[in-house]
């Protein structure tokens, strides 16, 4: 597989987000985590099990329709297992987000009872609604509240600061700003990171990562690569994709950075198929 380098991304932002995250849980009721669908468990940063392992959990399965079917219905029913309740959505459509709101309620009804007991009728559940970043919780948290409230962007960081959001009379999300972790210590989730846009860019060879990415799908996806791009899969990913794309330079040269852009693009939108990265562990 192609070398991306060692990748390394904490900024001072996002030590303050773990210092937020610590000091505002004592706020919230709950702890809504959004991951990417096509890489589950590469888009969970383990911190935050760390600090809010003593919360009641639930895990948003964003950007599902651009997810193998069969691999999230996998991983929704490994997340269960180990007690974490688990919705499957595409928060930019819509799909599927109509069953947050019952699903956390039932997830609290234990609390919700409580309160009606000691009269605390009307109390809003609170929910902190905390992932890495680009995975879609801004996107989520608008369509919950059916409302542009907070800045939604297909790069990572665009949510800096903490906001309360209200989206019915009984519940307020807390969205916080994504939070990366200090060091990549698996390359291969940190490659994976990449590939989706959950790190930036600019700090990547942008060649080097569509070569890695092509060499995953050519191992794992071949006949959905040949299919978009109309290759033999058989050669270099990138320098088939510039020829059967008709991107050339002078000399009449294979323009790979321009192949390894449309490659990028095209996964991240899911026009080559429904791609999971990530094979489930042992359920």
């Amino acid at each position: 597989m192609s070398d991306v380098g060692n990748i390394q991304w904490f900024p001072g932002h996002m030590t303050k987000t773990r210092r937020l995250i610590e000091a505002d849980l004592k706020l919230v009721d709950a702890v809504v985590e959004v991951i990417d669908a096509r890489i589950p468990e590469s888009s969970r940063n383990p911190v935050i099990d760390e600090i809010c392992s003593g919360k009641p959990r639930v895990i948003i399965m964003n950007k599902c329709d651009v997810a193998d079917e069969n691999a999230t219905s996998r991983w929704r029913n490994y997340y269960e297992k180990r007690g974490f309740c688990v919705i499957v959505c595409d928060c930019r459509s819509g799909k599927g987000i109509n069953k947050f709101l019952p699903a956390v309620k039932k997830q609290l009804s234990g609390l919700i009872e409580r309160r009606k007991s000691r009269g605390m009728i009307g109390k809003a559940l609170r929910l902190m609604v905390v992932g890495i970043p680009n995975v879609g919780k801004s996107s989520f948290i608008n369509r919950m509240a059916n409302s542009k409230r907070t800045k939604v962007g297909d790069r990572p960081g665009v949510t800096r600061g903490k906001q309360w959001v209200s989206i019915d009379k009984d519940v307020e999300l807390l969205d916080m700003p994504g939070i990366l972790w200090p060091k990549f210590d698996d390359k291969e989730a940190a490659k994976k990171l990449a590939f989706t846009g959950a790190i930036k860019d600019e700090i990547m060879d942008t060649a080097a990562l569509a070569e890695a990415l092509g060499d995953i799908l050519s191992e794992r996806f071949p006949e959905l690569l040949k299919a978009r791009y109309k290759i033999s899969g058989e050669g270099n990913v990138l320098e088939e994709i510039a020829r059967s794309r008709g991107m050339l330079v002078s000399g009449g040269e294979p323009d790979i950075e321009r192949a390894a852009i449309t490659l990028l693009d095209e996964f991240r939108g899911g026009k080559i198929g429904r791609i999971t990265l990530d094979e489930v562990y042992a359920e």
